[in-house]
């Protein structure tokens, strides 16, 4: 921040000489006339950094798009579309005409569960079964591992509401374990095709809208995971989001529908954040949209414009401050935070006060 505000600092730089340099009358009534006031404020200061993103949806905490891989034979008699989304439990595409489901969990279905097995796989099945309201948390307690009577009978109604054989248990290619409801993204199984174990079936993302924006690295340091963002849509409302990851450098550009993140062509890192309503932003997808990240706040900081800071000869900062009776002083001060979204910069100085007037370069 303290770079970008650099470049403004030396455009005011130059228009200060003339106004310090010793002038003719004619000269400084010119400079007056190029020149305008600002208030020194006091009170609360939030630092933001404010940039262009892009609202997709979240896919895999690195950025790539999850695999749907088929365990099933038989051929493809159904298959999903690029924007479908489907939800834990739902069909997700068919074999022979037999739903494949999706159930919700980060261990693949890479064994036959049945009673008396139990391990982190089952455990994930019995949550599926709970939150499908197929089991009570209650029956299962302290069983959640096992692979049980009460699992069996629960899998056997999820089972039958599906059209499935009601066996009550599971073999790899029965269905599909994936992190939460998907949403489509590619397709490559082709409908009517020949499956084969291990092959992909589909791309998709996660259902939860994110925005990706690419920082330059000096403010991509200030901003940390748990930072508040406020993001401006299309029709011009806001919606609130918090950073959930920030990438590495040169880690991508914008972010895609598929969740794959593009190698980005500058030294920039990608920074995610999340919506806190999905909803407000529903119809939406791959639009360029304007984030300000709230970074740090401090609480009855004295703030200027930017543009009045005044880089001094030996180093440090300055400001032009305007007396009641007009007469001008650089007053040495230092700077804090930096509102770039509303080009404000905390500063701290003897000889400086609320109310008082700082001399800004003219719009």
């Amino acid at each position: 921040m303290l770079a970008g505000a650099a470049v403004l600092v030396v455009v005011v730089a130059v228009v200060a000489i003339g106004a310090f340099g010793g002038s003719s009358g004619a000269q400084d009534e010119a400079d007056e006339g190029a020149a305008a006031l600002a208030s020194v404020e006091q009170g609360r200061l939030a630092s933001r950094v404010s940039d262009t993103g892009t609202l997709g949806y979240a896919a895999q905490p690195d950025g790539t798009p999850y695999s749907v891989v088929n365990q099933a034979s038989g051929a493809y008699t159904q298959l999903p579309s690029a924007g479908d989304e489907i939800g834990c439990g739902e069909s997700l595409y068919r074999v022979d005409n037999d739903p494949v489901p999706l159930l919700c969990g980060r261990t693949p279905l890479y064994r036959s569960l049945n009673e008396g097995v139990s391990g982190p796989d089952v455990r994930e099945l019995n949550r599926n079964l709970v939150e499908l309201g197929y089991a009570k948390r209650s029956e299962l307690n302290g069983t959640e591992n096992e692979f049980g009577w009460l699992t069996a009978a629960a899998l056997a109604e999820l089972q039958d509401d599906l059209g499935l054989e009601e066996s009550g248990s599971l073999a790899p290619g029965d269905a599909v374990f994936l992190p939460g409801p998907l949403r489509i993204t590619r397709v490559s199984a082709t409908l009517g095709t020949m499956s084969q174990a291990g092959s992909p079936v589909a791309q998709a993302t996660s259902t939860t809208r994110r925005v990706q924006v690419d920082l330059n690295p000096s403010e991509a340091g200030t901003v940390a995971v748990g930072d508040r963002a406020r993001v401006v849509l299309p029709d011009n409302s806001t919606t609130a989001g918090k950073v959930t990851r920030i990438g590495t450098v040169a880690g991508g550009g914008s972010g895609s529908a598929s969740g794959e993140e593009s190698e980005s062509t500058s030294s920039t890192i990608p920074v995610y954040v999340k919506l806190e309503r999905d909803n407000d932003a529903s119809a939406i997808d791959e639009t360029p949209v304007q984030v300000e990240i709230t970074t740090d706040r401090v609480e009855n900081a004295l703030s200027v414009p930017v543009t009045a800071l005044l880089a001094r000869a030996g180093g440090g900062y300055a400001v032009d401050s305007v007396g009641d009776d007009g007469q001008r002083e650089l007053v040495s001060v230092e700077v804090g935070a930096f509102d770039n979204a509303n080009g404000l910069v905390q500063v701290t100085g003897s000889g400086l006060a609320a109310g008082d007037q700082v001399v800004v370069p003219a719009l």
